[in-house]
């Protein structure tokens, strides 16, 4: 089984922490997963608030390319809505070849409503954006030209470079919630990224729709998703239970909050209706239950008790890949670094051990 580290970038007013150490404490853990033999990093898009600020994770993930050797690039996602398609192909494109095919790229259209203004856009646009942005820059990635001539991408055709060196197969992935994300996923052959917010069987008409679809677009079957986790590794369940619930609660205030889940805009938004239904669930539960549900959803306690969570959670979806945070909801570092290490110890090699569909090794593109 592939096991990432997800890298958030966040701060919490409460604590105090300056943006430059938020970023130096990513740094260290993400150092730190490469010499503990993690599979993959994983950093988000993020704008402008305490919630999480990583403005261009493909920028981070080159200085990470150099910086840890061992271990696979993902981006969890770029927000193509955000960016240039052009600039988003080049970019990929040079990391790719500078990590020799380590790049995992992951896409998506966004969901905050401040960061959407911020860029002068509305979410009304955000799924014509992501679709005729990202076909643009897949095909790019396989054939290194790039054209478009779209409702808001107008691209002379050219050809870049650097040229990609890499076959880009089974390292498309993209967020999907909703359902025409999860089409639009599945018409683009990518793997769907799901985050653990919610207990997964929950979730499984639409994990079950992507796999469908995929296999009515491409004849084959889905790869396995990639699941956004938050774990909190500790020696004493009760020790750990307080942890997680502490921090998770952080988060899940933070994350309404930056999303405005207590307001029912999203119900006015085309294609966001699996986020309406969570935005009304956050209203009718409040925190309290918000939070009750990442922690059914997420991983957290002694080492033996999150093998038989993420046993359990295999049985119900299947196959799947993780991308981990230890570092999210004000959890100070030395705790994160803890937790990481007894992760790695004890979980780490029992998840690789675990038989999961792959993807074809990385090869020179033809």
């Amino acid at each position: 089984m592939d096991v990432g580290v997800q890298m958030v970038f966040a701060t919490y007013g409460w604590t105090g922490m300056s943006d430059d150490q938020a970023w130096d404490e990513e740094i260290r853990l993400a150092r730190l997963a490469d010499e503990l033999g993690f599979n993959a990093l994983w950093a988000v898009e993020h704008h402008f608030n305490d919630y999480s600020f990583c403005p261009d994770n493909l920028q981070v993930m080159a200085y990470l390319a150099a910086a840890c050797p061992n271990i696979d690039l993902g981006t969890a996602a770029v927000i193509l809505p955000w960016n240039d398609p052009l600039r988003v192909a080049e970019k990929a494109i040079a990391l790719d070849i500078l990590s020799k095919g380590r790049l995992r790229f992951g896409i998506g259209r966004g969901l905050a409503r401040r960061e959407f203004a911020a860029f002068n856009q509305t979410m009304e646009q955000s799924r014509e954006r992501f679709d005729e942005s990202a076909a643009m820059i897949l095909e790019a990635l396989r054939t290194g030209v790039i054209e478009g001539n779209g409702k808001y991408y107008k691209q002379p055709r050219i050809e870049l470079r650097p040229r990609p060196k890499y076959d880009f197969t089974g390292r498309i992935y993209a967020v999907a919630s909703s359902d025409d994300s999860i089409d639009a996923c599945a018409k683009l052959g990518a793997r769907m990224v799901m985050f653990a917010d919610r207990p997964w069987p929950l979730r499984m008409d639409a994990i079950q729709r992507h796999r469908d679809l995929t296999q009515k677009y491409h004849g084959r079957k889905a790869l396995p998703m990639l699941i956004a986790d938050f774990s909190v590794c500790w020696p004493d369940l009760a020790e750990a239970e307080v942890l997680a619930r502490k921090h998770m609660g952080s988060f899940v205030q933070s994350n309404v909050e930056h999303y405005e889940l207590m307001s029912d805009h999203f119900s006015t938004v085309k294609g966001y209706n699996a986020y309406a239904q969570k935005s009304e669930i956050v209203r009718k539960t409040g925190l309290e239950g918000m939070t009750e549900g990442f922690m059914k959803a997420g991983v957290w306690g002694p080492p033996d008790r999150i093998l038989r969570e993420l046993e359990t959670r295999r049985q119900v979806v299947g196959d799947f890949e993780l991308a981990t945070s230890f570092r999210f909801g004000g959890i100070p570092y030395d705790v994160a670094e803890k937790s990481i290490r007894l992760f790695a110890k004890e979980v780490l090699p029992v998840l690789h051990s675990w038989e999961t569909a792959r993807a074809p090794e990385v090869k020179a593109a033809e």
